[in-house]
């Protein structure tokens, strides 16, 4: 637990405790065992994996602990040209030593640098927009929010929806978060934070189909 960067495998199979440990590392920065409390060491960072077709001997995530987790990525088959790619790299000798590797205060500066990039005021309101729309007792909540949502995105969405367009801005060479940025981000920002009902399952409605339905409704401020 204690290092810059955490790889969760499969960390639906972790039971209940070992997931309430990691739960107050996320958001405490900090460890408690046998009554003593350590703290997390700058930067810290978390990345977990989880295998959506074997269910047998795993233990669901609670909502407070995949809300942590900035994103939720889905991660398919890769194309031809890419697992030719892998298959070459992976069946020969290749020097992996990395020539200049980033140390935790690179990474603590970079994200100093990321918060100082500007959103305007109309982009912020964009993402709440688009994160009240998915709330069922939001009155901005579009019909089919109310049929198909028990359980919404909470104020953590919105505020990684702005955290990653700054930081999305700053990759495409840009000193300023747009509208674009939040469009582009809200599937892997949202579709873990919500919760569907047995309606959305019965009309085969998924987190991001909704979430596609979601941008489609919600307008930019003008």
């Amino acid at each position: 637990m204690f290092a810059n960067v955490i790889l969760a495998d499969e960390i639906n199979r972790t039971p209940p405790k070992t997931q309430s440990s990691l739960l107050e590392a996320m958001e405490e920065r900090q460890v408690t065992a046998a009554g003593v409390t350590h703290k997390m060491s700058k930067p810290f960072f978390v990345l977990a994996t989880q295998n959506p077709i074997e269910l047998e001997g795993t233990y669901p995530l609670p909502e407070a602990q995949l809300d942590r987790f900035m994103f939720k990525i889905e991660l398919g088959y890769l194309s031809e040209d890419e697992e030719v790619k892998v298959v070459s790299n992976t069946t020969r000798t290749v020097d992996h030593t990395v020539s200049h590797p980033l140390s935790g205060e690179d990474i603590l500066a970079f994200q100093r640098i990321a918060r100082q990039v500007p959103a305007a005021q109309a982009v912020i309101q964009y993402a709440v927009r688009l994160v009240h729309a998915t709330r069922p007792q939001s009155e901005s909540a579009p019909d089919f929010v109310r049929d198909w949502v028990t359980w919404g995105a909470g104020i953590r969405a919105s505020q990684n929806l702005v955290l990653a367009g700054k930081v999305r801005a700053l990759l495409h060479g840009r000193y300023n978060v747009s509208f674009n940025d939040i469009r582009a981000l809200a599937p892997s920002v949202l579709r873990h934070r919500l919760q569907l009902n047995f309606h959305a399952e019965a009309e085969r409605i998924n987190a991001d189909e909704l979430i596609r339905r979601v941008l489609a409704h919600v307008k930019e401020p003008a």
